[in-house]
């Protein structure tokens, strides 16, 4: 079998394409868990990559978990209620964790459906644009289980309680124009111009310094769950690092000086 994930890199940027189009680019295989960590580690410890793109092959985005699996009861749909905990927790959960610990913005070009822990990966990624063939779907219920791979934390955060609930309890898929309206996503394009857009995107973040790209992302993170007190001094703390780089005395001198910044990551 091919890599569960393709990995390139053009520049600062690197697309990750899922290639698993045969089963419509599942998750929940251990394959594709242990290439989201090799992927989001080898980002990690690349201090020059400062954008990601997630892409997938094939016409779905992703279709979530194996479903053929949870009706034959293997992987990790399979044991007693103890081992399905364990398999959930040592399994997709994996994936929601790193992503939220991958130090570069990360941008899903979502340009097929995105259904179940297909669309909860999609929001595991911190800018969304979508193509019009595009669908997401909060669909765990109409499988008769509950989001298990954190969906019900990041889907409010994206499109707000109310819409959450409604997609989350409905388990209806929504167009990519709805998801436009909604917040889930930031636009929406025509099939052929998802990458391209996704791509001009990705390089529009990388033009600005690696560091304050990945400081700026941690204090994003971190605001989620702190009080406005601890982040204030996180943010200190980080903005006493950041004006003590190359790069930003390159921006300020550049913006003085009315001339493209060149930046080093230093």
């Amino acid at each position: 079998m091919s890599d569960a994930i393709e990995i390139s890199r053009d520049g600062d940027i690197v697309t990750w394409t899922l290639n698993r189009p045969e089963t419509r680019n599942v998750i929940s295989e251990p394959d594709m868990v242990a290439a989201f960590e090799d992927a989001v580690a080898a980002v990690n410890a690349d201090r020059t990559v400062r954008v990601v793109v997630l892409a997938a092959n094939g016409p779905a985005f992703s279709s979530g978990g194996n479903v053929k699996h949870m009706r034959d009861r293997v992987g990790m749909f399979g044991g007693a209620p103890a081992e399905l905990r364990d398999g959930y927790r040592g399994g997709i959960q994996r994936i929601p964790k790193v992503l939220y610990h991958c130090e570069v913005p990360v941008i899903a070009a979502v340009g097929g459906p995105a259904i179940g822990a297909g669309c909860d990966l999609a929001l595991m990624c911190d800018m969304r644009v979508a193509s019009t063939a595009a669908k997401f779907a909060e669909s765990f219920v109409k499988l008769g289980i509950i989001p298990g791979d954190g969906g019900a934390w990041l889907l409010p955060r994206a499109v707000g309680l109310a819409r959450a609930a409604e997609m989350a309890f409905t388990g209806d898929a929504i167009d990519a124009e709805t998801a436009l309206d909604w917040g889930l996503v930031s636009r929406v394009v025509e099939p052929d111009e998802l990458l391209p857009t996704a791509r001009a995107l990705a390089e529009r973040v990388a033009v600005n310094p690696p560091q304050a790209l990945r400081m700026t992302k941690k204090l994003i993170r971190e605001g989620q769950h702190q009080s406005l007190e601890s982040l204030l001094e996180l943010s200190a703390a980080m903005q006493a690092l950041a004006h003590h780089t190359r790069d930003h005395h390159e921006a300020v001198a550049a913006m003085l000086e009315k001339r493209p910044a060149v930046f080093t990551g230093e």
